[in-house]
């Protein structure tokens, strides 16, 4: 296990929310968020780039990927090799609480120089997409999970769906129907910052952060165009995003997450039906499960981040032959961890 920290510094008081990719030429490239005139989710932020030619041993100076063009900041890359083998970049152009949109450009010559965007939200409002969201299905279509608030008062009682595209991400189409919690449910976080990952039978999972304490998810059966009613995955966890993709040498899911599960949640103090305990929404420790049985169930492998003094969230995971690359905030700070896929399973 080797890490690497990309510390904040007067200048950049906040780096993160990035993703990694490896290159044709070996070399890694990571793109994250640099903020540069505070630390907020509103404060000004640009997307740099940094490479390593050494399996993350050592990186070069940041350079600009997308500069600020939004009334807030730009933020939330994804980056993605698609089947035709041209890198897709993804990010969000924040102008207000009321109006964040996502977009992708394209490169064909490995991150030199990019396409003119494409609006991937192509619906007016505030959508967020974390980080290493974006994936291309087996079948070709690339799919972008994002969520919005359904009270746009109090920017509360969130939903999730996604958008599609089925030209390489020419033109985008909303799904069919919305992932909501039943009205029943009190969760004014209700259903966010989704991720998707294709299960062996074809199926589509939508996995969420919620209030409730436990990650939640729906299902889909026609490639992300409906959406099954959402049900717990019974994995605890905080108000915090979880990350899943498969191990291509065993084929094993793998989550990221905070874990939760030694908490009795049941006499937590809540607002509504969401888990407002101090302690229990503590983004620590930062740890990693595996799942033999497409998500059914999960057995905890280790802790990454076992010090439960500082916060852990936002995870990219890449996969570089026996290597898996990790990216996350360590409090403000951006972390990257290089984990052999044999210390797992030992």
């Amino acid at each position: 296990m080797y890490e690497y920290m990309i510390p904040v510094d007067k200048d950049h008081p906040r780096k993160g929310e990035g993703d990694l990719i490896v290159l044709k030429d070996g070399s890694l490239l990571l793109a994250y968020t640099e903020f540069y005139g505070g630390s907020s989710d509103f404060s000004p932020a640009r997307i740099v780039g940094i490479k390593s030619y050494d399996n993350g041993y050592s990186w070069s100076k940041p350079f600009i990927l997308q500069e600020n063009i939004g009334q807030c900041n730009v933020m939330s890359v994804s980056l993605v090799r698609l089947k035709t083998g041209e890198i897709a970049f993804f990010y969000g152009v924040k102008n207000s609480f009321e109006d964040l949109r996502f977009y992708m450009r394209k490169s064909f010559d490995e991150g030199e120089t990019w396409s003119k965007p494409v609006l991937v939200t192509v619906d007016k409002g505030y959508f967020v997409m974390n980080n290493d969201r974006v994936v291309q299905l087996s079948s070709g279509r690339i799919i972008a999970p994002v969520s919005t608030y359904q009270d746009s008062v109090n920017h509360s009682y969130w939903k999730s769906y996604i958008y599609y595209s089925d030209d390489n991400g020419e033109t985008w189409v909303k799904s069919k129907n919305e992932v909501k919690l039943p009205k029943n449910i009190d969760s004014l976080t209700g259903l966010q910052e989704p991720g998707i990952i294709e299960l062996k039978d074809n199926r589509i999972m939508m996995y969420m952060r919620t209030g409730l304490g436990y990650i939640y998810a729906s299902y889909s059966e026609d490639w992300g165009e409906t959406w099954s009613k959402p049900k717990s995955l019974n994995v605890k966890a905080p108000t915090s995003p979880s990350s899943i993709k498969r191990i291509p040498q065993t084929g094993d899911l793998i989550l990221i997450w905070n874990d939760k599960n030694n908490f009795n949640i049941e006499n937590l103090k809540r607002r509504g039906a969401d888990i407002c305990d101090r302690i229990f929404q503590h983004r620590a420790p930062l740890s990693l499960a595996i799942s033999r049985d497409e998500g059914e169930t999960w057995i905890k492998k280790m802790d990454i981040e076992p010090d439960l003094n500082h916060r852990y969230c936002y995870t990219s995971i890449t996969f570089k032959k026996q290597y898996i690359f990790l990216t996350y905030y360590y409090d403000l700070n951006l972390k990257i961890k290089r984990i052999d896929i044999e210390e797992i399973y030992r």
